[in-house]
């Protein structure tokens, strides 16, 4: 009696539906990951709305991990120029004039690289606007490789004015600190439209390490910091044209 040969499509049929469902997965893996990317850039665009008040990652962290976190938004007009002198002086004094990135600044921080020198951050306002609102901390290839496009197009999409109302209240000032008003009242009980210069370059210089660096309770090193940033704050006049002028 002969015996039928088992269908070769039976057994067949678990491994067809196996590569099936694994094709499914990485399609809705590579959906995820493009949405990802693209919703900063989509984000921008609906940050131009004056009303809208973004928050940054460091603050979406707080809030899931049920920290809390202090900020008070508030618009470029109440905040004391000085400030804004400050942050500039300290961070980004070619703000009004590149692009979003300090191309000239990055060649020479990719050769101090290579060369195994070691080397400044190299970061813009938009630059650290970008990575503020949408990346995370830390230094990586991967976090600049993405940072950088996102700076070009906030520069591009958003105006000087714009994007320096957000990065004074998305930055943070301290743990649980975010954006200038909550600083300013925090570290020298004032709103930020009463700063004083002194007052203002201690923030600016704080900036870079805001929990190591307490703009309140000064140093030394940050007192120092702070007087060559005072210094050429007074003397800022056309780099801060495009917010003022």
């Amino acid at each position: 009696m002969d015996i039928a040969p088992e269908r070769e499509d039976s057994v067949d049929m678990p491994a067809r539906r196996r590569w099936f469902e694994d094709r499914r997965i990485l399609k809705r893996i590579v959906l995820a990951v493009l949405i990802m990317l693209i919703l900063p850039y989509a984000l921008i665009f609906f940050y131009l709305l004056p009303f809208i008040h973004p928050v940054s990652t460091l603050m979406l962290r707080d809030l899931v991990l049920l920290r809390g976190y202090d900020r008070q938004w508030v618009s470029l007009d109440k905040i004391a120029p000085v400030v804004v002198q400050s942050v500039m002086m300290s961070e980004d004094g070619q703000y009004c004039f590149h692009g979003g990135v300090d191309w000239a600044e990055m060649r020479m921080l990719v050769e101090d690289t290579l060369k195994g020198q070691a080397t400044r951050g190299g970061s813009t306002i938009p630059m650290q606007t970008a990575k503020n609102l949408f990346l995370w901390n830390g230094r990586s290839f991967v976090r600049k490789a993405l940072e950088l496009p996102l700076a070009v197009t906030t520069d591009f999409v958003l105006s000087k004015r714009r994007l320096m109302e957000i990065y004074l209240n998305i930055a943070e000032w301290g743990p649980g600190i975010y954006g200038i008003e909550a600083a300013a009242q925090h570290h020298f009980k004032v709103p930020a439209s009463k700063l004083t210069r002194r007052q203002a370059s201690l923030l600016a210089v704080s900036l870079p390490n805001p929990i190591d660096r307490n703009a309140g309770k000064p140093g030394r090193g940050l007192r120092r910091l702070a007087g060559v940033i005072e210094r050429r704050a007074q003397g800022s006049g056309d780099y801060i044209k495009c917010i003022y002028d």
